[in-house]
């Protein structure tokens, strides 16, 4: 293996369904699921074969087949043509045909069999981000798309804060507790490294309130998001450290009617399969205007007086 093991994906894949005996709080994948149908949206033309690939629910399914309901659009207006959707384990309420078992980092997929790619909140929990990249560009056709969002950048430093205090204070040490989160600066290097053309990326930052710090653990258990990272404690977590990083949280990030924040970033990446008919940069040297004059300044050599 040449890429670092961060999660246990066994364990993240039992959390999902965990969560989903519990009721998932599904309220950011919804979000992201209706921004992602807009965006695909936007996009004026028809995939005839498109992938759903890890999204912990059917949000994305929904709203891209059915755009009347999440987009106010006429059922015909939809550029999809036929849906897959691929996890590592199957939705059971929802199993068809067209649905898919298979790991984000193992795509079972032919190359060039894909016109779009879609995800939502799932590839945050990959080990080998770059290779996956690369797997879903080579099983795009030729100006075929890739879109998707994902849990990133500062999300959750409110707890990782917080759980670096208390244990701290608790236990004389810190050990991992939040997963650690893409950059988006990243992202755009990544998707070039993995053969993509003109990649996109923006961030949508969300902060959610909560009466009490046990709320936001609560949620998180019911979004599959506890913890499960490699190197995590392997001993159950001291009720001191938990009552204390709840204490540690409360003081630092309260609003003055007694809520507490939590932040989340939904960081957004798109790129496309290289095609001839795409644009692409100008070479170097064949401007046909020197800077100055689109400017409408006089230029100056260097060393001369200003």
């Amino acid at each position: 293996m040449s890429h670092p093991l961060v999660f246990d994906r066994a364990l993240a894949r039992r959390r999902l369904a965990r969560a989903a005996g519990l009721g998932p709080a599904d309220f950011l994948l919804d979000r992201a699921a209706t921004d992602l149908a807009d965006r695909v949206a936007t996009v004026k033309r028809r995939f005839e074969r498109a992938l759903d690939l890890g999204t912990p629910t059917d949000a994305v399914a929904q709203a891209l087949a059915d755009p009347a309901t999440w987009l106010g659009m006429a059922p015909e207006q939809s550029g999809i043509g036929t849906l897959h959707r691929a996890a590592p384990q199957a939705d059971r309420a929802l199993v068809a045909s067209r649905d898919v078992v298979a790991d984000e980092e193992a795509l079972p997929f032919a190359d060039g069999s894909l016109d779009l790619v879609v995800s939502a909140l799932a590839l945050q929990n990959v080990n080998d981000l770059p290779g996956s990249f690369a797997q879903i560009r080579r099983a795009l056709r030729p100006d075929g798309l890739f879109l998707a969002a994902m849990i990133g950048g500062t999300s959750l430093s409110e707890l990782r804060e917080a759980f670096a205090v208390a244990e701290s204070e608790t236990t004389g040490g810190v050990s991992p507790r939040v997963a650690p989160f893409v950059d988006v600066r990243d992202l755009g290097g990544l998707l070039q490294r993995a053969g993509f053309a003109l990649p996109v990326t923006d961030v949508d930052r969300v902060t959610v309130r909560y009466a009490t710090p046990f709320a936001l653990f609560t949620d998180l258990r019911r979004m599959g998001a506890a913890n499960a990272l490699a190197e995590r404690r392997r001993v159950p977590l001291r009720r001191a450290t938990l009552l204390r990083a709840a204490e540690v949280y409360a003081e630092r990030f309260s609003d003055p009617d007694g809520r507490v924040r939590a932040t989340f970033e939904i960081v957004w990446l798109s790129g496309w399969a290289p095609h001839e008919s795409q644009q692409k940069p100008l070479k170097p040297g064949s401007a046909k205007m020197r800077l100055a004059e689109a400017l409408g300044t006089q230029e100056a050599k260097a060393g001369d007086a200003s």
